[in-house]
């Protein structure tokens, strides 16, 4: 954690930043990538879909000429970058055979989650997904799955199982969500193969969240309100009963959130880039720098 001090009104309030926000392994590789493609064709590359649950990425990327688009008929098309959530692979399919240029952005551990979907269907297991059903991830995954593929989020209870089932992660859910389904299939399942496929980036950057939200007063949770894992940052601050913000840009802040306050963490998803962090950090110090009136 990176530790700042600064006034706000007679309050000396410190700014703790966490080590691990902002842009994680395959969301940088992602969006190298993209710039990289960018630089390369001037016209005709797009994303399917967005890249990443960014918006202000996604703008940055629209006006280097990359852009986001889920037709794949465009007649100006040249090249396709797959997002780092990957896409069905029946829509792989679709777009080879189309014969555009491909350029797979996947991040690699969510291809490592739809080899282990594919691998658990061909060995004979129903697979289960733990994960949210409308996520582009878990659509990827479910397509690699099987058609007696389960998704599941522990709101609800486990539908009936076979005898044999194997079990597989959205990359950005909590362990404990997988502690937690892993007790309800062996109460049904002969026979319960587990791939814990959650990102360890994911699992640290939760963890130094938790240990942050509990040392300071206000939380600042820095992300696309898109964006499964920022969310998530978000509602696990929440449940620490620490005052909570989710924003996605500096512009949000408001004085009167930091009225009292001894410290604030910053803490921000794997899609958020530094510069929006660096934002919101210089913003607080412009807060501070004011004589405070407690609004």
């Amino acid at each position: 954690m990176i530790k700042e001090s600064l006034n706000l009104g007679n309050t000396k309030m410190e700014i703790i930043v966490a080590k691990r926000s902002g842009f994680c392994f395959g969301v940088k590789r992602a969006i190298d990538i993209a710039f990289d493609m960018a630089k390369k064709k001037q016209d005709g590359v797009y994303t399917f879909g967005p890249i990443i649950h960014n918006p202000q990425v996604i703008e940055k990327l629209k006006a280097e000429g990359v852009i986001p688009t889920e037709e794949i008929n465009k007649d100006d098309i040249k090249a396709i970058i797959i997002r780092t959530h990957g896409i069905p692979l029946q829509l792989m399919n679709k777009i080879s055979s189309a014969g555009y240029e491909i350029i797979d952005a996947t991040c690699p551990f969510v291809k490592k989650a739809q080899h282990y979907a594919k691998l658990l269907k061909e060995e004979g297991y129903q697979v289960i997904i733990l994960g949210d059903r409308e996520h582009p991830e878990v659509k990827g995954l479910m397509s690699y799955a099987g058609d007696d593929v389960i998704v599941v989020d522990n709101k609800e209870p486990l539908p009936w199982l076979k005898s044999k089932v194997g079990i597989v992660v959205q990359t950005t859910q909590p362990i404990e969500a997988l502690k937690k389904l892993l007790g309800k299939a062996i109460e049904q399942a002969m026979e319960v193969k587990v791939y814990n496929t959650i990102c360890n980036s994911t699992a640290l950057r939760l963890k130094e969240t938790e240990e942050m939200a509990k040392k300071v007063d206000v939380m600042l949770v820095v992300g696309g309100k898109n964006s499964a894992n920022t969310t998530q940052l978000a509602k696990l601050c929440m449940s620490l009963s620490v005052l909570t913000y989710h924003i996605e840009t500096a512009s949000e802040l408001k004085e009167e959130w930091f009225s009292g306050a001894k410290s604030v963490g910053i803490t921000a998803g794997a899609s958020t880039p530094d510069w929006i962090i660096k934002e919101v950090e210089e913003r607080i110090k412009d807060i501070g720098g004011r004589p405070g009136d407690g609004t």
